[in-house]
């Protein structure tokens, strides 16, 4: 790396200058070009003197001489032009907030990470001088027991301005993104250096706003508490002058810092005074630093880069205070009501970075089941975790495009969002013909034969189809004659509403024979397919009421000699194949209950020895596992997050043999 970082702009505006200013007093940081969509803008030669003007930002990102890229466009191009910028190679600072959620955030992190790349959210106050001293002073007990904290941001614009960046929604518009992220993260500045951490992330978020006719807010309050017993109190706004002033309230006095997010002063200088109140008395110290307020994190990021880095040290933004803070964010923003239409289905119909969805092919392959009419991949995603359209979008597309197209819903997940936000996604991509989906109804306590076809109703309105191509009863109710339950499955076959092979989640294989027997005796369609827990490691409690599991040695000769399809839900086992459990590891009650015994302690130590000899780790082993058995089995996989889901996947990178399958079972 060169000594001197060679920085390009991506949007020329009012905070793009300020971290012009701040590359001059960096010793190791320079301005060489700033890119814009309008190289003719007046004055923009004269605003960034000596830096090239390059014609669009994909030109820039493409400039062999440019290291790094500060990204100054508004909230919502953030996530967009930072994994851009990882693709080709780019490191970056991003503005605040770095993305619109933390999903968003983990992806262009996830895009840096697999790049090698850089990335840091542009938090200018955590590189002041101030907020070391301030540290210094909450650390060394100038103020006693810290208990709480009072923090503001906020400025009054005059008047409603729809079509403006601080209040249109699709611009993400609003105080709580603009600057109530800044009394935010030095909350958890502050509470993380009471307990000795880098940051700490509060237990509990509390959030309201006051919302404008675009749905975003005006000005917002919420309380923060921490595991510690710290309480936070911050607000922000956009329509009304708060103090700004950081308090911080101690045992035996308070530091109060006024205008902290400039160090008292403004974009150009701040002294940086803070003010302990104690005893009736006020003591003021300064830093008296008299550099340009950007130079400290344009140096702090050019060093990084320099030093090979992917992130900030401490006080910078690091990545897990990015995504921390923004998880706050995000819960303000679900208390208060606020969904950006930019988030929304109906806006949102490319990818995060802003591409069409890509095909259908990657690594994962393609199977063909029986009852089903479509080759369908080899694994199945599960995605019931997800609150929002925009943070599903992220994984559902990733998955897809690594050749993934097998899709778990039921009508019970997540109260009915799960359904409704593959609905959203299915239209808004036009996938759903080449798309396998498997939908679920008849879950405890309602496992009667009536309600498949009222449930199923309900769950194809929300997934705006006219069919399943899978559909399992969730449960099963031994008190109902078996072949009540095949007439009503029957009776949707027929209606072309199942439009494959139907069965039964978490069934024992005897009332499936059963089943299949009063099918064929009948006329009726026979159950083919069945979701139950199968995995390397047996399940010796269920782990919900009702569960059954496939891994007994006699339910899977039953699949083998029956070649039932089986669906097979946590087929990883839950973490056992991790360093969660382990024979001396008794913390998680539920890992302990449904799979601690010495049989799977063998076969988790047998995956643990051929992991080693293929270079892999025991999950990908277990996952290859349930890949390799002699019946058509479809593992579902549940992953929260990118990196999780490309970790699951280097299970396809192994081939077991049957002699490896078998001694993985017995040694």
């Amino acid at each position: 790396m060169t000594s001197k970082i060679r920085w390009g702009i991506i949007g020329p505006g009012s905070i793009a200058k300020a971290f012009r200013d701040g590359l001059k007093g960096s010793e190791h940081g320079v301005l060489a070009a700033i890119a814009t969509r309008n190289p003719d803008r007046p004055g923009l030669a004269d605003d960034f003197p000596g830096a090239r003007i390059v014609k669009g930002y994909d030109a820039l990102l493409a400039d062999r001489d440019i290291d790094a890229v500060y990204i100054a466009v508004p909230h919502t191009g953030h996530a967009e032009w930072a994994i851009k910028a990882a693709e080709a190679g780019k490191h970056v600072l991003v503005e605040k907030p770095l993305a619109l959620s933390a999903h968003e955030a983990d992806a262009v992190f996830h895009a840096h990470r697999k790049a090698g790349t850089f990335a840091g959210e542009a938090f200018m106050y955590r590189l002041h001088p101030q907020t070391a001293k301030l540290l210094e002073l909450v650390r060394s007990g100038a103020i006693g027991e810290v208990r709480m904290i009072q923090s503001s941001f906020g400025f009054n614009m005059g008047k409603f301005q729809p079509q403006h960046r601080l209040f249109a929604s699709e611009l993400a518009g609003g105080g709580i993104m603009d600057v109530g992220c800044y009394p935010v993260s030095m909350a958890r500045l502050l509470a993380g250096a009471v307990s000795g951490k880098p940051f700490a992330d509060p237990v509990k978020v509390a959030g309201t706003a006051h919302l404008n006719e675009e749905g975003t807010d005006d000005f917002a309050a919420a309380v923060l508490t921490f595991e510690t017993g710290i309480v936070a109190q911050v607000s922000c706004a956009v329509m009304a002058n708060l103090d700004n002033v950081l308090r911080i309230h101690g045992a035996e006095g308070r530091i109060d810092v006024p205008d902290f997010w400039f160090a008292g002063g403004n974009r150009d200088q701040g002294l940086g005074r803070i003010d302990i109140i104690k005893g009736g008395k006020t003591e003021s110290v300064s830093v008296n630093e008299s550099a340009h307020v950007y130079s400290f994190e344009a140096e702090a990021a050019s060093l990084a880069i320099i030093a090979g880095k992917q992130e900030f040290d401490a006080p910078g933004m690091s990545w897990s205070d990015t995504l921390g803070n923004l998880r706050v964010l995000d819960k303000w923003r679900a208390d208060a009501g606020i969904e950006f239409s930019i988030e929304k289905s109906s806006t949102r119909s490319k990818t995060l970075d802003n591409r069409a969805l890509g095909g259908n092919q990657g690594v994962i392959p393609k199977r063909s089941i029986p009852g089903l009419s479509k080759q369908a991949s080899a694994v199945a995603l599960g995605f019931e975790d997800f609150r929002t359209f925009s943070s599903g979008a992220i994984l559902l597309d990733a998955f897809w495009e690594k050749g993934g197209n097998v899709f778990d819903t039921a009508y019970i997940y997540a109260g009915g969002y799960t359904e409704k936000l593959f609905g959203e996604w299915h239209k808004s991509r036009g996938v759903r013909e080449e798309a396998v989906l498997i939908g679920k109804g008849a879950h405890s306590p309602l496992v009667y034969p009536d309600v498949i076809a009222k449930q199923l109703t309900q769950s194809l309105d929300r997934l705006q189809t006219d069919h399943v191509d899978v559909y399992f009863m969730h449960r099963d109710n031994l008190d109902v004659p078996v072949g009540e339950f095949v007439d009503a499955m029957d009776a949707e076959v027929k209606a072309g509403r199942i439009r494959g092979p139907y069965g039964g989640s978490n069934w024992t294989k005897e009332r499936m024979d059963e089943a299949m027997a009063y099918a064929k005796a009948n006329g009726k369609t026979p159950p083919q397919a069945l979701s139950n827990n199968f995995a390397l490691a047996e399940m010796l409690d269920p782990i919900w009421a009702g569960c059954v599991t496939a891994s007994t040695p006699d339910f899977k000769q039953w699949l083998i000699d029956r070649q039932v399809t089986n669906f097979s839900w946590s087929s990883q086992a839950r973490g056992f194949f991790t360093d969660l459990a382990g024979r001396d590891k008794r913390d998680n009650e539920e890992l302990v209950r449904v799979w601690y015994n010495e049989q799977n302690f063998g076969r988790r130590d047998r995956a643990i020895e051929l992991a080693q000899q293929m270079g892999k780790s025991p999950i990908h082993i277990a996952l290859a596992y349930v890949l390799a058995q002699s019946f058509p089995s479809v593992p579902l996989i549940g992953p929260r997050r990118l990196v999780e889901l490309e970790d699951s996947l280097k299970a396809f990178e192994i081939q077991l043999t049957p002699e490896q399958v078998a001694w993985l079972e017995r040694g």
